[in-house]
């Protein structure tokens, strides 16, 4: 890995930082550490390095705000990405943004209020990158990226920059073309939303984040909702039956104010969340005999 960090500061594609705490970069603040993170300085630069990086044959990841993505307490010798670079934004004629990967969908969501657009109110309280938010197809509210995205410029595996329409990206609740095609990394979007009345939007924002506070356990750190909700039953409700809020393991907790949430609220690992997210998923399946889906990816755990 010595060799592979000096190949890529002579590339000279932007900042190099070695043995970083990954706790740094994800929203649970749990993980051991990354061998070396990369911050490319623009999609030319990310094509070097996604070069270097194959023909080196070390493993990677993309890594956004971390919202999704559990990482084990082992050292992940490979190369983390962040894309904190690619942040342009431009509003464009039409009620189009034009958006990097790597810019905040919440902040995003507040730029658009504040041009009254209307169509992005969902993704006020979601913490992810605008990347990381399509490759997941992140919603709420009834809502998804699905709906506003109507183009996705994307690094293919064969290292060419192209557009995918929002057919081609495939979107359904929870997933897109993207995770199913991990090779491919959202450089930039378009995204199309409506004219609205900006004092209506942001009252629909707050009240949003109002109804956020008081049912979500925000004052610790968490992933979100840990499992998808099978059709027509919610996932929460299942866990509350089985009496498993407030269930510890080591630093981990199921969250009392909402069992959907697993939090770290004592200096966690991420054995003892993922553990604990195993468990409930266990005795939910049991009880009920449905298979939850884990909304968090598990990374480094081989």
């Amino acid at each position: 890995m010595d060799n592979l960090v000096e190949k890529i500061t002579t590339l000279n594609i932007g900042k190099v930082e070695e043995n970083v705490a990954l706790s740094r970069y994800t929203t649970y603040k749990v993980g051991g550490k990354a061998r070396v993170v990369v911050y490319p300085k623009n999609a030319q630069s990310l094509t070097k390095l996604i070069k270097l990086i194959k023909n080196e044959k070390v493993p990677y990841k993309i890594l956004g705000n971390g919202s999704n993505l559990l990482f084990s307490d082992k050292v992940f010798e490979g190369v983390i990405i962040r894309l904190t670079e690619f942040n342009d934004i431009k509003f464009l004629a039409g009620q189009k943004i034009r958006v990097g990967a790597g810019y905040s969908l919440m902040k995003l969501s507040l730029q658009a209020a504040k041009k009254g657009l209307a169509g992005l109110e969902f993704a006020s309280g979601i913490p992810g990158t605008v990347g990381g938010s399509v490759y997941m197809n992140a919603g709420a509210y009834k809502s998804d990226m699905g709906y506003v995205v109507k183009e996705v410029k994307v690094l293919t595996p064969d290292l060419k920059i192209i557009t995918l329409e929002n057919k081609e990206m495939n979107f359904h609740y929870r997933t897109s073309f993207l995770q199913k095609h991990k090779d491919y990394i959202c450089l930039e979007v378009l995204i199309k939303l409506e004219k609205g009345n900006k004092q209506a939007i942001e009252e629909v924002i707050k009240e949003r984040r109002k109804r956020r506070t008081e049912s979500q356990p925000l004052e610790y750190p968490s992933a979100g909702s840990v499992f998808r909700n099978p059709t027509g039953m919610f996932a929460g409700e299942m866990i509350e039956s089985l009496g498993l809020k407030g269930k510890k393991i080591g630093g981990a907790m199921v969250s009392k104010k909402h069992a959907n949430f697993i939090i770290n609220y004592k200096k966690a690992t991420s054995s003892d969340i993922k553990k604990l997210i195993e468990l409930v998923h266990d005795e939910v399946l049991e009880k009920y005999k449905v298979d939850l889906k884990i909304e968090q990816e598990f990374v480094n755990w081989e």
